[in-house]
């Protein structure tokens, strides 16, 4: 056999090669963008739209979840035209115009992500301030109790607490108690601040990286369409 013959046939087994290999590529790509449709199916089920809540959440595990579509279109996509089925030229179509309406939707996650984070953020400061007013109100009436009880009221008062005034002065005790009292109000102020701080930084941090990768795969998805237009002729 000759030289160049046996190149032909080196060349032509290197391409037969490259074209099983590009099968293996596209139908991983295929399984990897079905597998997507399956899991976002799964994200909307059940539904509950107008929930800021919920719609966040929504928002975040389209994103977390993104690469896997994205992966699966760059190996659809990867080889063009070259050795494709009759069949897969309509879907590459199909697919190349939607990669622009994922990209649209995912530029609208963005106000609204940005919208729902206020929302929640203002739900949960009244959560917790209806809490902390509610314990401050307790903690007022039991002052009130305190001030107004006589040392055989306080003695009662002690008792239907599991305590006694044990011969103790009882105005020596009711000054300790209305103090115990007063601080307990300062604590629950100083703790329901905390607890709106640690709430808003978690959120903003989660609702930013969400907003943030929710622009990100905008632009991936914009670069597929801008890139495939070899797809939509």
């Amino acid at each position: 056999m000759t030289k160049s013959k046996i190149e032909t046939s080196a060349s032509h087994q290197f391409v037969l090669t490259q074209e099983s290999s590009l099968t293996i590529v596209r139908s991983l790509g295929y399984g990897l963008l079905i597998l997507s449709v399956f899991d976002w199916v799964a994200i909307f089920l059940p539904s509950n739209f107008f929930n800021p809540a919920w719609e966040l959440q929504t928002i975040g595990a389209i994103v977390e979840r993104v690469p896997v579509p994205l992966i699966g279109l760059a190996l659809i996509f990867y080889g063009e035209l070259h050795s494709r089925n009759r069949w897969e030229f309509p879907v590459l179509k199909l697919l190349s115009w939607l990669t622009i309406l994922f990209s649209a939707l995912f530029i609208l996650m963005i106000p609204l992500g940005i919208v729902n984070t206020i929302r929640l953020n203002k739900e949960n400061i009244a959560q917790i301030n209806n809490i902390s007013t509610q314990q401050i109100s307790r903690a007022e009436q039991l002052q009130k109790q305190l001030s107004q009880a006589t040392p055989e009221q306080l003695d009662d008062l002690l008792k239907s607490r599991g305590g006694s005034l044990y011969g103790k002065k009882p105005e020596e005790l009711k000054e300790q108690l209305l103090s115990q009292v007063s601080r307990a109000k300062v604590q629950i102020k100083e703790q329901a601040e905390a607890t709106q701080s640690l709430r808003g930084l978690s959120l903003i941090k989660t609702s930013t990286k969400w907003i943030l990768g929710a622009l990100v795969s905008a632009f991936l998805f914009f670069g597929f369409w801008k890139g495939t237009d070899w797809a939509r002729f």
